[in-house]
């Protein structure tokens, strides 16, 4: 099998350094304080580590050291980090059309989604317009592969470090990724519509968490105002 081509290469690392342009720091901090609850659990760093390459989603993570320190049986942790990482589905579903190739396999379309966490979700929804859809591929894995590498750095270091960082500080570190998100949303909104979603997204969050409880409020948000928003601008465009 003929290996990547030079241009592959090429786009590979186009999505590395757009990551660390910006992007991938933010995940990174935000993952500083998983090193420390593992830390707090007995787990070594490599399992700690380890968690952010097998999870990747800061609050999943959250949740497994949380059930481990209360002594939660595993099938237990096994739901409940199930059930908070459902609201990936929306996005990775909204992605997978923007990536698929001819040739593309069952393997890759799963580690395609594997990747998927809220700021590539939404850095790849902005960027991955610009890409020629022969590149989007590697442009992707560079991306998500850059944050993805650097969070799990960033897991080790905090594993020692999160002890010597004052609370509010630590606590500062993970609200970085929802305020990027929350910037990179707002920035890639060009239509009414898009406004509306994000509206939408911010007034029924507090209903949801109500009526369904945390971990399934965010795929309800997303549903109900993505799906309302999306009729609402069909309905603007019809008109016109």
């Amino acid at each position: 099998m003929a290996g990547p081509s030079w241009q592959d290469r090429s786009w590979l690392w186009q999505g590395a350094r757009a990551a660390l342009s910006f992007p991938a720091w933010t995940v990174a901090l935000a993952l500083l304080g998983v090193g420390s609850l593992a830390r707090d659990v007995g787990h070594p760093i490599g399992a700690a580590m380890m968690s952010t390459v097998l999870i990747w989603a800061g609050p999943a993570q959250v949740i497994f050291y949380a059930g481990l320190a209360t002594g939660m049986a595993p099938a237990a942790i096994a739901v409940a980090v199930s059930l908070s990482s459902i609201r990936f589905l929306p996005m990775t579903m909204s992605l997978l059309p923007m990536l698929r190739r001819p040739g593309q396999g069952t393997g890759e379309q799963l580690l395609v989604a594997h990747f998927v966490a809220v700021t590539v979700w939404s850095e790849s929804m902005r960027r991955l317009p610009d890409v020629p859809q022969e590149h989007r591929v590697p442009f992707y894995f560079g991306f998500a592969g850059a944050c993805l590498l650097l969070s799990t750095v960033a897991t080790g270091i905090g594993y020692h470090l999160m002890a010597t960082l004052p609370v509010a500080l630590a606590a500062g570190l993970l609200f970085l990724t929802p305020l990027f998100f929350t910037l990179s949303v707002t920035g890639g909104a060009r239509r009414a519509a898009d406004w509306l979603a994000i509206g939408l997204g911010f007034a029924l969050q507090p209903i949801m968490l109500a009526g369904l409880g945390d971990g399934l409020d965010l795929l309800g948000v997303g549903l109900v105002g993505g799906t309302l928003a999306f009729l609402v601008g069909r309905l603007s465009e019809a008109r016109r």
